[in-house]
């Protein structure tokens, strides 16, 4: 049995999904509006699988749902805590960034369980979000640099507006990977999950 009930199910992107298009006239707005609709899908396609079905590999691609949950907790947790805050990324992603091994995500995901990786991914969600509302509370807005301390070759730091850009880019990326994972598993397809009931 490969399906579960979906421990991914992600409330605040579904309520989000309800009440509000965002699209206001505030640019931070829609395009966090835009990463949590892109959760949302993520979260349909990924969730609600045991560790097998997470695992699963579809040759000759080594790519895996495991991995992508796995790779944008990472993503989720990095910008975060660089980008937004200034400091380094808690566990397990409390390492040298410099020499980060950038297949570590995909490599390990396969030595954790379904339970494991889910409550990363959800973690790592609210801790950005929070994150986010923080950092945009600043002057400044999305036009302030970045907290990283890394430049271009300008010596020009990234405003929170490439930040915010890249991580959707990154979702984006991912989502479309685990639509093709998602439908040679157990052959969901489709693009926005069922909007949940409004009397559930």
């Amino acid at each position: 049995m490969e399906t579960t009930s979906n421990p991914m199910a992600n409330p605040i992107a579904d309520e989000l999904a309800l009440t509000s298009t965002g699209d206001d006239g505030d640019e931070a707005r829609l395009l966090l509006w835009a990463l949590d609709r892109v959760r949302w899908q993520f979260a349909w396609k990924t969730g609600g699988l045991d560790t097998a079905a997470l695992r699963r590999t579809h040759p000759p691609s080594t790519l895996t749902l495991a991995g992508l949950v796995k790779h944008l907790a990472a993503i989720e947790d990095r910008v975060a805590a660089v980008d937004l805050e200034g400091r380094a990324p808690g566990p397990p992603w409390d390492v040298d960034w410099a020499a980060y091994d950038w297949e570590w995500d995909w490599r390990t995901a396969g030595d954790d369980e379904a339970e494991e990786l889910y409550a990363l991914w959800r973690g790592a969600v609210e801790r950005n979000r929070t994150a986010w509302a923080a950092a945009l509370e600043r002057e400044g807005g999305l036009s302030q640099p970045s907290l990283s301390g890394r430049t271009d070759d300008a010596g020009q730091s990234p405003t929170l507006r490439r930040v915010l850009v890249d991580q959707l880019e990154e979702y984006l990326r991912h989502t479309g990977h685990a639509d093709l994972l998602r439908e040679a598993v157990d052959g969901l397809v489709g693009n926005d999950p069922p909007m949940p009931s409004r009397d559930a």
